[in-house]
């Protein structure tokens, strides 16, 4: 892994918050680190220059999705995803564990391997361990995942244990498995919101030595107490000298409240789904651009935000995109969410390095409780 190293700049001794730098074949990501998801090789409606503009520095993508279309032998023979999407920046894809939750209608599991049915023309699709690390080898992202077993929340002792031991088997099947040498291989941590089962994840995934290490299971329905608590413990677990990485969890406040537990990557469609359905995200709030107190509204949605829809145009005319139908309005908040996701963690990296990451969380939270 000489193509890939992670130093600590400064770390914060009240809460655990970190400042790195993590060196990639792409590029330098400065982290704790925001990545806008690309599942189909596209962060939806905006272009790699727009997502430049935002402050993005890696983007994820998704290995179930793009072996279904166009196929990595496709993205192979075209150069790879970064070619591919025009993106020459770092880039992580997830390895289908999180479909075997989100789709647990369409797929079979067992210990060899998941076969999804297609929810584009109900074909099957098989992931075990070696295809879905021979998918993101074609596919050539900078961080690749092992395949891991995601259950929900609620799910009873038995199975939750039962997907810790899975998917620590599979991730010693995908080191096994894995043939380039530029790319770094990330295991995951499951169990839940069971503390024991954690400890028993990670204990059986940290002598396998990956250069990173990710906690997957959260944000799936528990309570976000219940997720801060399980980050609490497990956290500790892992490496100091290696990225963690958090999948799937999004709210600004998650992501404020996970840097300063000590995790350094976060990914999750919130930002994007949110602005595209009429929700931008505000250093003051949430805001609802449908609202019809916004109809002649001549202010910026957010006078802090450098952003093209806040520098440009007002929240009436944002609100007309929306009403009208018109495609711009779901791009100019797509492109807004992004740059504020990006400014909150610039901002908070600067908080870290000069050892305020508490006072930044309470000030923060105080603007957002201002009314909207």
């Amino acid at each position: 892994m000489s193509a890939f190293q992670f130093h600590l700049d400064a770390v914060d001794p009240a809460t655990g918050a970190r400042v790195g730098r993590w060196v990639t074949p792409h590029g330098v990501v400065e982290t704790p680190a925001f990545m806008p998801v690309g599942t189909l090789a596209t962060v939806k409606g905006l272009t790699p220059d727009q997502l430049q503009q935002t402050g993005a520095q890696m983007v994820l993508s998704n290995t179930y999705h793009l072996a279904l279309r166009p196929g990595s032998e496709v993205v192979a023979e075209l150069g790879g995803l970064h070619k591919f999407m025009g993106w020459d920046g770092p880039m992580l894809t997830d390895s289908g564990g999180f479909q075997i939750f989100s789709l647990a209608t369409r797929r079979k599991l067992d210990d060899d391997k998941v076969v999804f049915r297609s929810h584009i023309d109900g074909s099957l699709l098989e992931l075990s361990p070696a295809q879905a690390i021979l998918v993101q080898e074609q596919l050539g992202a900078d961080v690749i995942m092992c395949l891991d077993e995601c259950p929900p929340h609620d799910a009873p002792y038995e199975k939750l244990l039962a997907a810790v031991d899975r998917t620590t088997r599979w991730a010693a099947r995908c080191r096994d498995a894995q043939r380039r040498d530029d790319q770094a291989l990330f295991g995951i941590v499951q169990g839940g919101t069971n503390i024991a089962l954690r400890e028993h994840s990670a204990k059986g995934l940290l002598p396998l030595d990956f250069p990173g290490y990710a906690i997957g299971g959260l944000s799936v329905g528990e309570e976000p107490a219940a997720m801060y608590t399980t980050l609490d413990d497990t956290v500790p677990m892992l490496p100091t000298d290696k990225p963690r990485y958090l999948m799937g969890v999004g709210r600004p406040i998650d992501l404020i409240e996970g840097i300063l537990r000590g995790i350094d990557l976060f990914d999750c469609v919130m930002p994007t789904r949110n602005g595209r359905n009429g929700t931008a995200f505000t250093s003051r709030g949430s805001v609802k651009m449908r609202n019809l107190k916004h109809r002649t509204a001549s202010e910026p949605l957010d006078p802090d935000c450098e952003c093209l829809a806040c520098q440009k145009f007002s929240r009436a005319y944002l609100r007309h995109l929306f009403i009208a139908g018109e495609m711009l309005g779901p791009i100019l908040l797509s492109l807004h969410n992004l740059t504020f996701y990006q400014r909150l963690l610039r901002d908070l990296r600067v908080a870290i390095r000069a050892g305020r990451a508490t006072e930044f969380r309470a000030d923060q939270l105080a603007r957002w409780e201002m009314s909207v």
